[in-house]
Order: C-alpha cells, then sequence, then structure tokens
C-alpha cells in the first residue's frame, strides 16, 4: 500500500533522492509523519502546512519505509504502536542502517523508563500524547537547531535577514532581538509570504488551548513586530476583515 501524500500548498510534493524539502533562503522543510490515528494525522499535517511545510503521511511502518525508499526528509514524527511493528524497532533499524534523520516520537507512555527506552532507541526527543501544538512545533523547531538543520538558516526576503537560531531581525545592517511570541508570529508570516493568516488562525500558533487570550492579543503583537521591522521593505499590512500578511519582499 502506498503511503498518501499530505502536501503543503505552496510546493508540490515530489519524490526525489536528491531534494531537501527546503528552498534557497526559505523554510520549507519535508516532514514524514508515521501515525495511524487519522484524525491526529491531520491535525498535525495542517499545523504543519500551515506554517508553509510539506507532510507525507504513513500509517504504518511499511507505508513509512516506501516513503523512505524515495523521498529524503528533514524530520520524521514517529508514533510507536502501529497496526504493523513497534515504532521503537523500526527506529532501531533506520539507526543501525546508518540513517541519522532527525526523529521525535509522539508517545501516550508517560513513564520515565518508557522514555528513556525511546531515547535510547535512537529518537532525537519525544512528546507525550495527548500534546499540545505549540508544544510539538517548538521540540521540531529545537530538535532541528541541535541537529544544524534548517532552522540555522538565515532566511532572507526583501531587504532583511532574520536568524531563528538568535531570534534577531537584520535590517541595513541593524540587528534587532524579537522577544517570544514576536519570534514566532514573525516564523509564522515568513513561512507564507502574501498569505493572509486570520486572527483566529494565528491565536492557534501563538497561544496554547490553557491560556486565556484577549480579543486584542493579535494586535498587540503585530503592532509590536511592525515597530522591529520600522525601516524595512517588508511590512505587515493589515486586510480589513480578513487579517494580516507579511509583504514587500
Amino acid at each position: 500500500m502506498t503511503a498518501t501524500p499530505l502536501a503543503s500548498a505552496t510546493i508540490p510534493v515530489k519524490a526525489d533522492n536528491n531534494l531537501s524539502w527546503r528552498q534557497a533562503g526559505g523554510v520549507y522543510l519535508r516532514f514524514l509523519l508515521v501515525e495511524d490515528s487519522p484524525d491526529l494525522a491531520k491535525s498535525v499535517r495542517d499545523l504543519l502546512t500551515m506554517d508553509g511545510h510539506g507532510v507525507d503521511w504513513a500509517a504504518t511502518l511499511s507505508e513509512a519505509q516506501d516513503c523512505l525508499h524515495a523521498a529524503r526528509y528533514d524530520l520524521i514524527l514517529l508514533d510507536i504502536m502501529l497496526p504493523d511493528g513497534d515504532g521503537r524497532q523500526f527506529l532501531q533499524a533506520q539507526r543501525r542502517a546508518g540513517h541519522d534523520t532527525p526523529v521525535i516520537v509522539m508517545t501516550a507512555r508517560a513513564a520515565v523508563s518508557d522514555r528513556v527506552d525511546v531515547l535510547d532507541s535512537g529518537a532525537d526527543d519525544y512528546i507525550t500524547k495527548p500534546f499540545d501544538f505549540a508544544e510539538l512545533e517548538a521540540r521540531v523547531r529545537a530538535v532541528l537547531r541541535r541537529r544544524g538543520g534548517a532552522a540555522q538558516t538565515i532566511r532572507r526576503y526583501g531587504d532583511l535577514s532574520f536568524n531563528p537560531l538568535t531570534a534577531t531581525v537584520t535590517i541595513a545592517e541593524e540587528v534587532r532581538d524579537l522577544r517570544n511570541r514576536e519570534l514566532r508570529l514573525f516564523e509564522i508570516l515568513l513561512a507564507a509570504p502574501d498569505r493572509i493568516f486570520s486572527k483566529d488562525q494565528l491565536c492557534d500558533r501563538l497561544f496554547s488551548y490553557a491560556e486565556s487570550v484577549s480579543d486584542n492579543a493579535i494586535e498587540v503583537y503585530v503592532g509590536r513586530l511592525r515597530k522591529k521591522l520600522a525601516g524595512s521593505v517588508a511590512r505587515i499590512e493589515t486586510v480589513r476583515g480578513l487579517g494580516y500578511r507579511l509583504t514587500g519582499g
């Protein structure tokens, strides 16, 4: 059975061993999601594609193996209990074969011994189900930073350059620091320039479900980020009645 490609709307999924899911100066990554729950897979897929990435979904280890034979991935999100086997054994086999693609294991097992077991099997990190999507995004960024992935790449848009590792934007040789949610907001907008994001979409990416968010919270962070981008041709535009977009690049 062939795995179903769940592609980013920005760029098409293409199985090519010579390609990494990155564009020069861009932030696009290609993920392999190995998860047998269609609902969870769709939610994770929607999250990552909204960030501008491409995602291939495999519901079984056999499908995951087919995907890995056909394409190169920047990161694998791996469930443990799958219909045709144990994700840990799959991971161990990948590591024995010399494959070092970063892996985050998604597990419902919360015991310390279980977490130690997954890390010893070769995982770069783990996240316990059920999880908040903001935490998943943060763990993805952290793993890619540690592994020297695209999260460390300087991204350029218009006359500015952005370093997500140091959380800085450079405009006309002036370095400007971004605070936590300013950084996340800028990453979201920069991942899909000219795309309009509604306030609700931005809230879903910036805040966890447990947080109480005021109606004008997004306006506050957009205002702060606009000040950090002052002097650049890149700007955050308000599209009345719809939301915000990064333009001017």
